[in-house]
């Protein structure tokens, strides 16, 4: 198949035509045709870590599930206690399998009592709906909003004070994980959230498809006097691993347990959830392997599916991501090996081109600000 065919086939989101037009490189991701970078990782990584950057992140998934039930439904197919939730909280969590992995993870939102949104992985959308229309058994109203939603992950340490003049909302009050509909940039019923993937601080702020040009456009002219650049997916990937955070298909999959992955601070016993029981004595009866960060100390870049071995070069894992870290100027890495090897400190050894390349365990995230 030609690449101009396999190019045709991809989805495009609300603003792919202004990335072209800005000159970015364009890969296929999760099936769409997304911006790998514009300027370069480095410049784009840094950007956001210190100034302000905007990632379209349109390729997620958007589920609204309403009316009665629908807070049943989401605390029995998700991990955490959606009974902590307050109308403008964000929680997240993730969709615990029937045989110990994981469908997806995601976010929470509560609208209000009878009304969430389920952000999901680009991916994972059909398989994630698929799954949860599987225990709706009560015919809660699910409605997948994701082709007509857009999604701008505005980050970095100046995007409140750059964004604050496009709306009413008090975005300097906001605290993590909240979130607030209003008027942005003009137009109305606008959901901004103080979330994101980077560590960096800043908003996600979802709208229809329709208002795309237009928010875009301000959130550029509003960050223009605070160094805002567009920051493509290679960024991304770098932002949040600086911050451990899990990649879907990297780092948690359906083959891995949330207690493995270290997400059992969203995996909560208070309730009966898809394969709760299962899970719970995972916890009690402990794990054989666990996902652990780590930082090389010898040269040498650590990659996904390289194995990781012990100083005897026996096999006690594999890497799930890795990277040249741009903010640390070290190789970094996440990859799980077996529960001994785990601890803080615990040299390790990457086989990279038949070499053992030295490594240790290190407390996550690797960046702390």
């Amino acid at each position: 198949m030609s690449d101009t065919t396999e190019l045709t086939e991809l989805k495009t989101t609300a603003l792919t035509a202004k990335h072209v037009e800005l000159g970015a490189k364009m890969v296929p991701f999760a099936g769409y045709n997304m911006p790998l970078q514009y300027e370069g990782l480095l410049v784009e990584h840094d950007t956001v870590r210190n100034a302000m950057g905007v990632f379209d992140v349109s390729h997620m998934g958007e589920f609204i599930v309403r009316g009665d039930g629908a807070f049943e439904l989401v605390q029995k197919v998700t991990s955490n206690d959606v009974s902590a939730l307050v109308d403008g909280k964000v929680q997240y969590s993730c969709l615990p399998n029937e045989t110990g992995g994981i469908v997806d993870d995601l976010l929470v939102y509560r609208i209000d009592e009878k009304t969430y949104m389920l952000v999901v992985n680009a991916s994972n959308i059909d398989k994630d709906w698929a799954h949860i229309s599987k225990y709706n058994t009560a015919g809660v109203e699910m409605i997948n909003i994701s082709d007509k939603t857009t999604l701008l992950a505005v980050q970095g340490p100046k995007a409140a004070q750059a964004l604050q003049k496009l709306t009413d909302i008090n975005l300097s009050e906001m605290t993590y994980y909240t979130f607030k509909k209003g008027v942005f940039a003009g137009v109305e019923n606008v959901l901004v959230s103080a979330t994101g993937y980077t560590g960096a601080g800043g908003f996600e702020i979802y709208f229809e498809n329709k208002d795309a040009d237009k928010i875009w456009n301000a959130v550029f002219e509003a960050g223009a006097a605070y160094g805002i650049k567009p920051i493509g997916l290679g960024a991304r990937d770098t932002l949040r691993l600086e911050m451990g955070f899990c990649l879907y298909g990297n780092d948690i999959d359906d083959t891995t347990s949330p207690l493995e992955a270290g997400l059992g601070w969203i995996t909560k016993f208070n309730g009966e959830f898809i394969n709760s029981a299962a899970l719970l004595k995972q916890k009690e009866e402990g794990v054989s392997k666990k996902l652990v960060g780590f930082e090389m100390i010898d040269r040498g870049i650590p990659r996904h599916d390289y194995v990781i071995v012990d100083a005897d070069g026996n096999e006690i894992g594999k890497v799930t991501s890795g990277t040249q870290s741009p903010s640390l100027k070290k190789a970094i890495g996440m990859g799980y090996v077996k529960t001994e090897f785990s601890k803080v400190g615990t040299e390790i050894y990457i086989s990279i081109r038949d070499k053992q390349i030295k490594a240790a365990v290190v407390k996550l995230p690797f960046y702390k600000g």
